[in-house]
């Protein structure tokens, strides 16, 4: 199948606004793509690009002052299928690890491995190791943070979320990789399209989504606590430590996001 992916944010900024953008589709999915996500900025203006120390293709740009549009409207090719699920995966002893997971497993900007260790151990000692003990985390995690948009806010942390026991899908993902660090498991933060391919209406407002991935059995595996059910359409735009590592936008000036619009959606006709 092909999915249609894309978003527009409008900013108005009261003077010259430095910005870095991370909004491109991940690079692991650069042969799946048939229409490019090219960032389309109106008025149009210099744009340079590099990649972050997570491998994550970044932009940077100079908002002017007033109105910038930035838009992007892609297509790409996906299996259809939904996540991955393998039961029988094996968590590994932490001195058996990669090292490049190992700053996987420390706390965070907005995950306190420190604060939540002593929960995690009580709630999750006798859960299965491996991927049981993930999924029992995914289960926890979804039944305790009641979903809200009115409780969102962009410096909520797992321990605010734990306690507040409310959030959005970034809150979700936050507390679930903080579990997983704290029992040793390597998680790190996903941010990207997700479609409702494959779910029953009613549909929520298309946002960008958070999820994460757990390194079991020598290899990154997707989890979701917000949803807690395999998807189907995920498009990956970055990975990082927590939401800190991949936001959307960094701005370094003040700026009002007037309009946000995200979409991703199965395409009917199909491009040969």
């Amino acid at each position: 199948m092909q999915i249609r992916v894309g978003y527009e944010l409008v900013y108005d900024c009261p003077q010259p606004t430095p910005m870095l953008l991370t909004l491109n589709i991940h690079f692991t999915r650069a042969s799946d793509i048939v229409v490019p996500d090219h960032l389309i900025t109106s008025p149009s203006i210099p744009i340079t690009a590099y990649r972050d120390t997570f491998g994550n293709w970044c932009s940077r740009i100079v908002a002017p002052t007033g109105e910038i549009r930035l838009s992007a409207d892609a297509v790409v090719n996906d299996k259809g299928e939904p996540d991955v699920v393998a039961a029988s995966a094996h968590q590994q002893p932490v001195q058996d690890l990669p090292e490049e997971t190992l700053v996987f497993l420390l706390g965070s900007r907005y995950c306190e491995t420190d604060l939540l260790s002593e929960a995690a151990w009580k709630l999750f000692d006798k859960s299965p190791a491996g991927w049981g003990r993930v999924q029992a985390i995914c289960d926890f995690v979804h039944q305790h943070i009641a979903f809200g948009y009115e409780h969102a806010r962009a410096t909520k942390t797992a321990w605010e979320a734990f306690n507040e026991g409310a959030g959005v899908c970034r809150d979700y993902t936050h507390l679930a990789i903080t579990f997983c660090r704290c029992m040793n498991i390597p998680a790190r933060y996903c941010t990207g399209y997700l479609s409702d391919i494959g779910m029953a209406p009613p549909y929520d407002p298309m946002d960008f989504a958070a999820w994460f991935e757990a390194y079991l059995d020598g290899q990154w595996y997707t989890f979701d606590a917000r949803n807690n059910v395999p998807r189907i359409g995920r498009v990956l735009i970055a990975r990082g430590r927590d939401a800190a590592d991949v936001p959307i936008s960094n701005t370094f000036g003040p700026n009002t996001l007037q309009t946000f619009r995200v979409w991703a959606d199965e395409v009917s006709d199909p491009t040969p």
